[in-house]
């Protein structure tokens, strides 16, 4: 074969692969309006709502006869999504490396959840149960198509591009979440001049982002492709038995387990700042809906450019350091939140953008850092347990807010508790070869990582 030959050739795989890479952060785009719009914003204080109406004179909502404070209600469907989750993550995971056909699978995920997304615009009057199964739906499909989803990082971008293309998929998906959130914004508070009532407007805020997500998964559904799993390494087990298999094989490979360990800690911390913000500024700084939801906009804005920016720090100085440092960052944030004076909206805006700086970035680094971490032929099964450990142990932040201001009375010191998580999985980070990790994985190791 000529040079000019290998050139072409060479030419044309290196276009094939940037035409998936850009499938692939369509995927992002598609489904974080789900997470931004619907369950950040809109659904949590809907849903109550008409839990409320359908309550009983004591408060309470009895779904298949058991008396729950409509207050609840929604809590105990993220919860109940959760464990819906963790039962279906293992099997998709397990199918995927297994056949090797990722994009049936991701299609069933997406569509299932951008239909019960779509199905919102029929919550109203008393319907609480059909709000409470549509969300227990909705997020258990989103967190199964991100299996899928970021199992495909290790096979469209070599080791030396994961970086960027993880943190440009992150972008891309706040990007999105940015965009709908202004749209839903506009028809929100200004409905009266749209001719809708305020609930009407909620409900097409709710339905459009399951539009969004059904429409958008078709660029990845074009552009991505699905390779066999060689046969040596496609798992034969199946569900639960092969994220048995997979705890077994993390345990001989205690490196890559280190790094799970250390990201399911300090990613609690994220997640519980992510959904117990809104609460302090509230609760705690006394801030109206409007001032919130501005901040929550804010954070989707300022998170792109934290994404991308990390994404380039991290061809400098290495996702691990850049990783190590976006936990310094969070530490000082959550520091200087415990300071922030009451009915001050610029200093909440302040420390919004403290968070969006950094949100994107870590999130997006921790992901593609895990992907070298990989065995060749596990991609799904391996991201499978990073997405549980991430979805299946979320309640320990939340506990220790909840635990820390019962036990205060103060939200000032419920939100600084959380830097445990930081502090513990920055030192579990550092302690962690993770060049060591990657040849221990298979694969081979990046000049910078």
């Amino acid at each position: 074969m000529g040079t000019d030959t290998v050139r072409a050739q060479a030419g044309d795989d290196a276009a094939e692969r940037r035409r998936e890479q850009h499938g692939w952060y369509f995927y992002d785009w598609a489904c974080s309006v789900y997470s931004t719009s619907v369950l950040t914003v809109f659904l949590g204080p809907y849903l109550t709502s008409v839990a409320r109406a359908a309550a009983d004179p004591d408060g309470f909502v009895h779904p298949l006869g058991i008396p729950v404070r409509a207050g609840s209600f929604f809590a105990y469907c993220v919860s109940a999504s959760v464990v819906l989750a963790i039962v279906v993550m293992p099997m998709a995971g397990a199918a995927a490396d297994r056949t090797g056909r990722r994009k049936p699978l991701l299609a069933a995920a997406a569509y299932t959840g951008a239909a019960a997304t779509t199905g919102l615009f029929f919550l109203d009057g008393h319907r609480y149960l059909l709000g409470g199964a549509l969300l227990i739906v909705a997020n258990a499909s989103v967190a199964v198509s991100m299996v899928l989803y970021n199992s495909y990082l290790p096979q469209i971008a070599p080791p030396e591009e994961r970086d960027a293309v993880s943190s440009r998929g992150w972008a891309f998906g706040y990007a999105a979440g940015s965009l709908v959130l202004v749209a839903n914004l506009v028809l929100f508070t200004g409905h009266d001049s749209f001719g809708v009532s305020e609930a009407t407007a909620v409900r097409i805020c709710l339905a459009s982002a399951g539009l969004w997500w059904g429409v958008f998964t078709l660029v990845p559904l074009r552009r991505l492709r699905d390779r066999r799993a060689p046969a040596a390494a496609a798992p034969r087990a199946r569900g639960w038995r092969q994220l048995a298999a997979t705890v077994r094989d993390l345990r001989e490979r205690p490196l890559t387990l280190a790094f799970l360990v250390a990201y399911l800690i300090y990613n609690d911390g994220i997640q519980t700042v992510i959904s117990q913000a809104s609460v302090y500024g509230s609760q705690e700084l006394g801030l109206g809906q409007s001032t919130l939801i501005t901040a929550v906009l804010m954070v989707q804005v300022l998170a792109v450019a934290g994404a991308l920016g990390m994404g380039r720090l991290a061809r400098t100085y290495g996702a691990k350091r850049t990783i190590l440092g976006s936990l310094v960052a969070w530490t000082a944030t959550l520091a200087a939140g415990f300071f922030l004076p009451a009915g001050a909206p610029v200093w909440f805006f302040v420390l919004a953008a403290g968070i969006g700086l950094v949100l994107g970035g870590s999130q997006a680094l921790s992901r593609s850092l895990f992907s070298h971490l990989v065995p060749p032929g596990k991609e799904a099964e391996y991201f499978s347990a990073y997405e549980m450990s991430d979805r299946g142990m979320s309640w320990l932040g939340p506990l220790l807010f909840g635990m820390t201001y019962q036990l205060t009375g103060s939200y000032r010191d419920a939100i600084v508790s959380l830097v445990v998580f930081f502090v513990l999985g920055f030192g579990l980070l550092a302690r962690v070869p993770v060049e060591r990790a990657i040849r221990d994985a298979g694969n081979p190791v990046p000049d910078r990582i």
